[in-house]
């Protein structure tokens, strides 16, 4: 299989794991909503539809999602809270049961059971007990089989969700709802034959709160929907038939270089994390700017899975607030993997902002792995060491937080790395200590010094993996030791006349400035549009080499809540994560909506959205 091909099937493969995800939530969310736009507005009703996902909910997990402060969760909410929650596995439930098997016949009396469950943990009512026992007592024999109870509980679990999915299925007008349109004559514009399943849900702009319109009846007629909808379609070439890019300066290897490198991390929430930078530019000159991911793997065929993640960085000057800041330039332009942009900068200092519209870097289906990468182990003498696979992660590890690349880590380099695994910094102390305890040079640390500290980390704990695994999780591993949920990239920037400066700044999730200078990028080189009977309601769509962007701008004294579909869109991936879903637009604000990608960029793409009002009841 060629690399083109075995990269088309991975990609393939992530999107029916993610499919299939969705379908399920969906299909289980339905259950107890007529619509993916209804909200759930109780503690109760989150219950019933974890349980509906095959989840069993604690009362200490109910209450962790449903907060004295929260007043309703809407679906985007429920998928994320099923990602976090496993499935009560059977054997976990055998172990908790066997714990209370004392003489370890298999069964258990209903006074040992009245005993654990009102006593310990969570204490249940005796009534509530009673109903288990009898419900598990199936002979009345007055002793509960504890493997029989929970294969009882695995199977019906199984059954709730097939029901579910033959339910939606088999529902027509379910089917024709996509996430709670519920048109009843959708324009033709919006039919569609088949059903586009949903991609899981993500957040572009992690500092405003959006959310799903939580109304389940009294839809607009279709009428009033294409009155007030806007439609958009865009085709796009193949990648490797554009023509539009930027080259490389013919005399670049002349020019002053300086680079850094650094990483996205997604986070919980899908909001994404990156160091920010410094550009000092001593002198008026010409500069050329690129990003792109860093390839840590060893072998050329097989590059880094993270090597299709888009990347950007935006230049901003002025003051550290969003209503100084000026947006200078983007890198607007690509050659392969890299994205730049190339002209004149005043002298002055720049803050460098890297940007990714996360399309191909969002949470992934968290499957349970029956047994972890071992990550240490004993030599025949007795003493810990860190197994070859960990010790090639922690290698990695070292490649992306040595930002200047000299191959030693400074101290300034360590604490961007602690607070991204601890949140907390490494003291000038506690650095000399470190110096002296583990391999350095030039007063830095090298990746011999990084192994021993991490060993020594593991020693301390006989052993024990567990905070090296938060470790590995903060930098985006899996425990396969997979970096699935992280990219480095690699910031290169040459100045014709003078040496540039780049410094590392800050590590910060949904900047501010970014989000505005995200904003004002798409803005000044769009196509803009008002919604059809709403001329103060406009969308500007960008349409940039590799990608296109929206936003909505509510020029009105209320909010807004706009319904978007992207059904009829080829070859697309929205960075929601959905093909239709509603935002709400605050009063007299910008909003981006969303940012659309090929999902196969050696081919044609269409873009083709219908943006529309959802009126307010």
């Amino acid at each position: 299989m060629s690399l083109q091909a075995s990269s088309q099937s991975i990609g393939m493969q992530k999107c029916t794991d993610e499919e299939t995800f969705y379908m399920h939530c969906r299909a289980a969310y339905l259950t107890v909503f007529r619509s993916s736009l209804a909200s759930i507005s109780s503690k109760h009703q989150l219950c019933r539809v974890l349980q509906q996902a095959g989840r069993n909910p604690s009362q200490a997990t109910l209450n962790k999602h449903w907060t004295p402060s929260t007043t309703k969760l809407n679906f985007d909410d429920f998928c994320e809270i099923v990602k976090n929650e496993r499935p009560t596995e059977v054997h976990e439930l055998m172990r908790a049961f066997r714990k209370m098997d004392i003489n370890g016949d298999g069964y258990i009396s209903h006074n040992e059971l009245h005993i654990v469950l009102t006593s310990r943990g969570e204490k249940m009512a005796a009534k509530e007990v009673d109903a288990i026992f009898s419900l598990a007592d199936t002979n009345k024999d007055g002793k509960l089989d504890y493997a029989e109870f929970c294969r009882l509980l695995e199977s019906t679990a199984e059954q709730c969700q097939i029901a579910a999915l033959e339910r939606l299925e088999a529902d027509a007008k379910l089917k024709r709802q996509n996430f709670g349109n519920e048109l009843d004559s959708p324009p033709k514009s919006l039919a569609s034959t088949a059903v586009t399943v949903p991609q899981p849900p993500h957040k572009t702009e992690p500092d405003i709160t959006l959310k799903k319109d939580s109304r389940s009846s009294s839809r607009p007629s279709s009428a009033r929907s294409r009155r007030s909808s806007l439609s958009n379609a865009i085709t796009m070439a193949a990648s490797n038939t554009k023509s539009v890019k930027l080259a490389e300066p013919t005399s670049i290897q002349d020019w002053h270089h300086t680079c850094m490198k650094g990483s996205f991390f997604l986070e919980e929430d899908g909001g994404i994390t990156s160091l920010q930078y410094r550009l000092t530019v001593p002198q008026t000159a010409t500069v050329y700017l690129t990003i792109r991911p860093l390839n840590l793997s060893q072998r050329l065929e097989k590059p880094s899975s993270w090597m299709s993640v888009d990347t950007a960085v935006f230049v901003v000057s002025g003051k550290d607030t969003k209503e100084d800041s000026t947006l200078v330039c983007f890198t607007e332009s690509r050659d392969k993997e890299k994205c730049c942009w190339k002209g004149e900068l005043s002298a002055g200092t720049y803050c460098l902002l890297p940007f990714t519209t996360s399309c191909r870097l969002r949470k992934r289906t968290r499957k349970s792995v029956s047994k972890p990468v071992t990550l240490v182990n004993r030599t025949d003498t007795g003493e810990l060491d860190l197994t070859r696979d960990f010790r090639g992660a922690l290698s990695d590890i070292f490649e992306v937080i040595d930002l200047d690349g000299n191959g030693l880590l400074s101290l300034e380099e360590y604490n961007f790395f602690e607070l991204r695994t601890s949140g907390e910094n490494c003291d000038e102390e506690a650095w000399a200590v470190c110096k002296e305890n583990f391999d350095t040079r030039k007063n830095q640390l090298s990746r011999q010094g990084f192994m021993e500290l991490n060993l020594m980390e593991a020693s301390e704990r006989g052993g024990d993996p567990t905070d090296l695994w938060v470790t590995l999780e903060a930098m985006g591993y899996n425990r396969n030791l997979e970096m699935v949920e992280a990219c480095p990239f690699l910031i290169d920037v040459y100045c014709e006349e003078g040496q540039c400066t780049l410094q590392p700044v800050s590590l910060e999730s949904g900047h501010r400035i970014l989000n505005t200078a995200l904003q004002r990028s798409i803005t000044a080189r769009s196509e803009v549009k008002t919604l059809r009977g709403q001329e103060n309601v406009l969308v500007y769509t960008y349409r940039g080499e590799h990608r296109i962007s929206t936003v909505i701008a509510n020029k009105t004294n209320q909010k807004v809540t706009v319904h978007v579909n992207n059904e009829q869109s080829k070859n697309c991936s929205s960075s929601r994560g959905m093909s239709v879903f509603a935002v709400e637009v605050p009063a007299r604000t910008k909003m981006v909506c969303q940012h659309v990608l090929p999902i196969n960029e050696h081919q044609e793409w269409t873009y083709s959205c219908v943006e529309s009002i959802i009126p307010c009841q």
